[in-house]
C-alpha cells in the first residue's frame, strides 16, 4: 500500500518477486489460518500467481466486473482473463474475493446499477465472494448494503473491506468476514505500524459477539 503512485493492472517482476517473499515468509508463520494477498493496483494475475506458489488460499481482486474509474485510470473488468489464467496455473483452489464499487474510486459508469446488481454480476463471473468497502481506506460501510445484497438472493459470501473498529463491529455480525487494516495502525492511520495493544481488546469483542449471536 505504501508504492505509491499505483500502477494500472501491471507491476514489475520485482514486486511479484518481492512479495512472493513477503508471502513465503507470512506463510511459514501463518499455518493454521487462511491467508490472502492483494497486489495493487488490480494485478489479479500476479496475485494469483504469488498465491499460488505461496499456497495461499485467497486474492482480492479489484476490477473483477464492470468498469470504474480509479485514482490510477480507468479500469475494466478483468474477470474472463483472470479465472481461465487461475485455471492454466492449476490454481483453481485460490478463490477470489472480489471488490464491487470499490472505495477511492468513481462508478458513475455504472450508477445506474445498484450494488445488488454488481455483486449478481460477480456471482455470475464466478467470483467466490464479494468485497464492499467505504468510499475510503478506513471509511465504514453503510450496514444496510449488507442487506441490500443478502435480500437480492446472492449466495455469495460478503466480506467488508474497510471502517471496521471494535466499536463498531457489531453491526457487522451478518457479515461472512471482515478484512481489517488500519484499526490495527496506531491511531487507526493505516500510514502508521501496526499497534499491538489493539489487537486483543477486539478478538475479546469478537469473541463475546460470536458467543451472543449464538
Amino acid at each position: 500500500m505504501h508504492d505509491v503512485p499505483y500502477l494500472n493492472r501491471t507491476v514489475g517482476p520485482e514486486i511479484v518477486a518481492g512479495m512472493t517473499a513477503v508471502c513465503s515468509a507470512v506463510k511459514r508463520e501463518v499455518t493454521k489460518m487462511p491467508c490472502g494477498i492483494q497486489i495493487l493496483a488490480g494485478c489479479n494475475e500476479q496475485a494469483i500467481a504469488v498465491a499460488k506458489v505461496c499456497n495461499f488460499d485467497f486474492i482480492r481482486a479489484e476490477g473483477f466486473v464492470f468498469s470504474h474509474i480509479a485514482d490510477e485510470g480507468m479500469m475494466n473488468s478483468d474477470a474472463g482473463n483472470l479465472l481461465r489464467y487461475r485455471k492454466q496455473i492449476n490454481a483453481e483452489s485460490v478463490m477470489v474475493f472480489a471488490d464491487i464499487k470499490k472505495k477511492h474510486s468513481s462508478h458513475s459508469i455504472t450508477d445506474d446499477l445498484g450494488l445488488e446488481d454488481v455483486a449478481k454480476a460477480a456471482e455470475f463471473f464466478l467470483s467466490d465472494g464479494v468485497v464492499i468497502t467505504g468510499t475510503h481506506t478506513g471509511s465504514p460501510v453503510e450496514v444496510r448494503q449488507i442487506e441490500l445484497i443478502k435480500q437480492s438472493n446472492v449466495q455469495l459470501p460478503v466480506l467488508i473491506g474497510s471502517g471496521v473498529t471494535q466499536h463498531n463491529l457489531s453491526s457487522f455480525m451478518d457479515a461472512n468476514g471482515l478484512i481489517i487494516g488500519s484499526y490495527f495502525k496506531k491511531n487507526g492511520d493505516w500510514r502508521n505500524e501496526i499497534d499491538v495493544s489493539r489487537l486483543p481488546p477486539f478478538m475479546d469483542q469478537a469473541q463475546h459477539l460470536r458467543m451472543c449471536n449464538n
